[in-house]
């Protein structure tokens, strides 16, 4: 009897602790994720041109991960993808996704590297609602302009659903994404709320807070872009 008392309340403490390092972890994504944005933005000739950020109706991040998950010859990355509410509103609360095929590092020569993502209007936002989407097919993508203005910007930029960024070893360009497959993270989303909540619910509609691990992003994106993007009813 007390053996199998013992064993229960191990178990139990086995699933209390692999709930905690998985909260953890989507704690770490976010908090990273918010480090990218500030340190891309906080350097405007390099960075992100303002004129586009403003315009993006949700913004992606896949930071490099310390293990080096992410990198040369990697095929996987997870991310948060943040949008405005309403279109053009104030920014919500995140959505974890995946990225699979991600072996594009080797484009800047780097290790590890992080990747940005810019929505740039309602169709590429719902689209990237669906349970799998891939970049550059089901929306249209572009490696992304960097500087301070986006008057060099291409027609095939200008145009593009998702313009797409990569950075590692200090080095920060617009880099083809085409062919990632992007995924909407759900098991890292119910870890993240405490249960189960849609995309939809969570990028679009307002009925879910903003988690305290969130607000660093949150508040990162808002520094560099307090309103703007393309109004829309999901």
């Amino acid at each position: 009897m007390r053996y199998a008392l013992a064993m229960g309340l191990l178990l139990v403490w086995w699933g209390t602790a692999r709930v905690g390092v998985a909260d953890d972890k989507q704690g770490e994504r976010l908090e990273r994720s918010a480090e990218v944005i500030t340190e891309i933005m906080r350097t405007p000739d390099k960075g992100i041109p303002p004129e586009l950020i403003n315009k993006a109706v949700c913004v992606g991040v896949i930071p490099s991960e310390k293990k080096g998950a992410i990198g040369v010859g990697a095929t996987y990355g997870r991310g948060a993808l943040v949008c405005r509410k309403g279109g053009n509103g104030p920014w919500g609360a995140p959505s974890m996704f995946t990225v699979s095929g991600l072996n594009v590092g080797v484009q800047l020569g780097g290790q590890t590297t992080d990747f940005v993502l810019l929505v740039m209007n309602a169709r590429g936002a719902q689209t990237l609602l669906h349970d799998k989407a891939k970049i550059g097919a089901d929306a249209s993508a572009a490696g992304g302009p960097v500087g301070r203005s986006a008057q060099g910007a291409t027609d095939v930029q200008l145009r593009a659903e998702i313009l797409t960024y990569a950075r590692t070893r200090g080095a920060f360009a617009g880099v083809s994404l085409d062919g990632q497959m992007f995924k909407q993270d759900t098991d890292s989303n119910e870890k993240l709320y405490g249960g189960p909540h849609t995309p939809e619910d969570i990028l679009f509609k307002g009925d879910v807070a903003v988690p305290a691990t969130g607000q660093e992003l949150d508040t990162a994106l808002t520094q560099y872009s307090p309103h703007g993007g393309e109004p829309f009813n999901p």
